[in-house]
């Protein structure tokens, strides 16, 4: 019984060897074809009906838009740190940059999206999980602002931004609260930046975007301080605040700004315990919807025009 099992299998062994040949002597690729193929989730949320919402592991072809009058904004996987990419007319904006070990990811998906230029390049504070690839975008793109906060540092990750801005023969420019500038067609305006040097948190440059008949808060690691003083009504979308730290995000800042969606850039089984229970709690308070980086990878958002 057990030699006939042993040249039975040594039969089918050998009729898959002579099919493998054949069909790769046709040009068929058999490393195509088991390719892990790369999902794309999409959603409409039903609350914002000009809203498309994409997710996925990598930044695929699959997350280009045709339509460069539709506003884009990407949410890049960058474990725990943060970089978001803005796009409208051919116009974009990048904040932050993450770790330093997230450069050659971000240029690549930078590539993969087609971008050549940035019109801002953000630092919202020298932080490296803010900071840490900023050098990497300097070298490879072509940069025609860089905006950072007046506070310096004596790390290798600051010096490495400093050297590739002297590089190019850049300039940093520190803009005032009130400050505003467009990305295409849409707004922004800085609502805080501090030179604040004992918790470089509170020195985050935050920006409100508004687009159309929505409005967007990206807000770097800014905490409950700065939360109490911004200026900012009604917002839809929402950039949360330092990972979702409980330092953001208070119940009162939530219940004031209201946002339907709320993205949690934050790395997977991180050591601070991000997002906290209570700022997730807190958003959900007020029926927000909630995206993390941890669960779904890379997040774009494209609003129609």
């Amino acid at each position: 019984m057990g030699r006939r099992k042993k040249k039975s299998n040594s039969i089918v062994y050998l009729i898959s060897v002579i099919l493998i040949c054949i069909l790769s002597a046709v040009g068929i690729d058999f490393a195509e074809i088991f390719k892990e193929k790369e999902t794309i989730n999409v959603v409409s949320p039903e609350n914002l009906n000009n809203i498309t919402i994409k997710t996925g592991n990598k930044i695929t072809k699959e997350f280009i838009s045709e339509n460069d009058e539709n506003l884009k904004v990407y949410f890049f996987d960058v474990g725990q740190a943060d970089s978001i990419l803005i796009v409208n007319e051919n116009q974009t904006m990048l904040i932050d940059a993450g770790n330093n070990e997230d450069g050659n990811l971000l240029v690549q998906n930078l590539h993969e999206l087609q971008i050549e230029k940035i019109n801002y390049l953000i630092g919202t504070h020298p932080h490296e999980d803010h900071i840490g690839g900023l050098d990497d975008i300097i070298n490879n793109f072509e940069i025609e602002h860089i905006y950072m906060p007046k506070v310096q540092t004596n790390t290798k990750t600051f010096e490495d931004v400093l050297d590739a801005v002297a590089k190019k023969q850049l300039k940093i420019e520190t803009p005032k609260i009130g400050d505003s500038f467009k990305i295409g067609e849409a707004s922004c305006k800085v609502l805080s930046v501090t030179e604040e040097k004992t918790n470089l948190n509170l020195s985050s440059i935050v920006i409100q975007m508004n687009f159309e008949d929505l409005s967007y808060l990206f807000t770097g690691d800014a905490e409950e301080e700065i939360e109490n003083k911004l200026e900012v009504g009604k917002i839809n979308i929402l950039k949360v605040g330092h990972h979702g730290s409980d330092t953001s995000s208070s119940k009162k800042f939530l219940n004031k700004i209201a946002p339907e969606l709320a993205i949690i850039s934050v790395g997977k089984d991180n050591t601070y315990g991000h997002p906290s229970k209570t700022t997730l709690d807190n958003l959900q308070s007020i029926g927000s919807t909630i995206y993390r980086t941890d669960e779904v990878g890379n997040i774009m958002i494209e609003q129609t025009k």
